[in-house]
């Protein structure tokens, strides 16, 4: 079980790690923003105030190490995504990894963005209250993808 768990946690940080190489990718070629993570460290520190929805995260006290909290709640919840694929493929699936199971466990993780991170930071369901949803709901699945991509591939070099 310990396996299971260990290498779990490692194909979870393969998946975010892969993730923000994607995002530094669109970053440093496209233009594209990059992403906020002190935004996530903020609505993080807020939750032990019990407040999980704000109507603007900009609008919440500041914490000083938001930047901080917000990379280590990313890295918290891309380990904790990878542990929960292994446990829930097994052993088999480690000893002979296949895509799609990553695949559609990627596509779930987008949920928790869309219907609990996104609403809390003040964005919407599913960015519904950004200038562009469309947009950035396909960044986000493009993203997840990504994940997808990376959990695969750190599985299969550590079977």
């Amino acid at each position: 079980m310990l396996n299971i768990i260990f290498a779990g946690a490692l194909i979870g940080l393969g998946g975010t790690i892969a993730m923000d190489i994607w995002a530094v990718i669109l970053w440093k070629f496209f233009g594209q923003n990059a992403p906020n993570w002190a935004s996530v460290g903020r609505w993080t520190w807020h939750l032990q105030n019990g407040t999980v929805f704000h109507d603007s995260i900009g609008d919440a006290t500041p914490y000083s190490s938001e930047q901080a909290l917000g990379w280590a709640f990313h890295y918290s919840v891309g380990t904790a995504y990878g542990v929960a694929l292994a446990l829930f493929m097994g052993e088999g699936w480690l000893a002979a990894p296949t895509f799609l199971p990553a695949l559609t466990w990627g596509m779930l993780t987008v949920g928790a963005g869309w219907f609990l991170l996104q609403p809390g930071l003040g964005l919407g369901w599913a960015a519904s209250a950004t200038p562009n949803p469309g947009k950035v709901r396909v960044m986000n699945l493009v993203a997840h993808t990504i994940f997808a991509f990376g959990m695969w591939g750190t599985a299969l070099l550590l079977r």
